[in-house]
C-alpha cells in the first residue's frame, strides 16, 4: 500500500478538492511533475491543464487555469485563479482547462 500524503485545490472562491491522496500528476511551466509522499520541498509556476490526483477510492480530474504548487512536509497546495473538476479522464480535464482560458480572454475584451 503507498504512503499517502495531504492534496488541496483551491481558489479564490473555494477549497475544490482536499483529501488524501498516494499519487499527484500536474503540468508545471517547466514540464510534467509527478508526486509522491515525501516527495522533496518544492514550489513551482503551474501551467494551465489537467492534474490528476489518485487516491484509495480512485481518481479526480481537475481542469486549471494556471497558479502555483507548492510541496512540504507531505502536503501538496495547488493555488490557482480556477478549476473545474471533472468527471471524466485528462482529456475532459483538458477541455475544462482551455474552456477556462476562453472564458478569461473573453472576460479581458
Amino acid at each position: 500500500m503507498a504512503t499517502n500524503f495531504q492534496v488541496d485545490i483551491v481558489t479564490p472562491e473555494a477549497v475544490i478538492w482536499s483529501g488524501e491522496a498516494h499519487m499527484l500528476l500536474a503540468r508545471t511551466t517547466e514540464g510534467d511533475i509527478g508526486v509522491l509522499a515525501n516527495h522533496e520541498p518544492t514550489m513551482a509556476a503551474l501551467a494551465t491543464g489537467a492534474v490528476t490526483v489518485r487516491h484509495d477510492s480512485g481518481s479526480v480530474t481537475a481542469g486549471i487555469h494556471g497558479g502555483f504548487l507548492q510541496i512540504y512536509r507531505n502536503q501538496v497546495t495547488l493555488l490557482t485563479d480556477r478549476a473545474e473538476l471533472t468527471e471524466g479522464g485528462v482529456e475532459e480535464a483538458r477541455a475544462a482547462a482551455s474552456a477556462l482560458r476562453d472564458a478569461e480572454v473573453e472576460e479581458a475584451e
